[in-house]
């Protein structure tokens, strides 16, 4: 079913997601992972579950999807995706954080694997979506805003 007939007046809700830019040593943590059969990156990432801060989202996704403990250091961006194949709208908050440890823990079932990149070889892989590249461009050009612009309330 399309989310263009969710409701004709605003639409299908927004996903709203969060990912995490770690760079080690000039590569960057990477997730691999299959959609529709075939192998693609993308950053440690996903949705906010209830109840959760956008901070903790962040933390979770990346310890779940790659084994890492790492620190959030800053805000990258705030990014709009519509990915028509899936008629879905993605809001994404994307951090900047530190590699602090490998836990050893298993990955997510979703993931196939974690690698540390360099940002041409990622460019040389399937990615999951355009945000993948603009994510880690805006990190390496632009000043991550500080932790202290997005506020929790509640």
């Amino acid at each position: 079913r399309s989310c263009r007939h969710y409701n004709r007046y605003i639409g299908c809700p927004p996903h709203l997601t969060v990912a995490t830019v770690v760079e080690q040593h000039g590569k960057f943590l990477m997730v691999e992972e299959s959609i529709d059969g075939e192998l693609v990156l993308n950053q440690p990432a996903g949705h906010l579950e209830p109840g959760e801060t956008l901070f903790e989202a962040a933390l979770r996704e990346t310890l779940e999807e790659t084994a890492w403990r790492v620190e959030l250091t800053g805000i990258v961006g705030i990014y709009h995706y519509y990915a028509p194949a899936a008629d879905i709208t993605y809001h994404r908050i994307a951090f900047a954080a530190s590699a602090i440890e490998d836990s050893g823990r298993a990955l997510d079932a979703d993931i196939s694997a974690a690698h540390w990149l360099s940002l041409d070889e990622i460019r040389g892989r399937p990615r999951r979506s355009p945000l993948v590249i603009q994510t880690i461009e805006d990190y390496q050009t632009k000043s991550p805003a500080p932790l202290s612009f997005l506020r929790h309330q509640g």
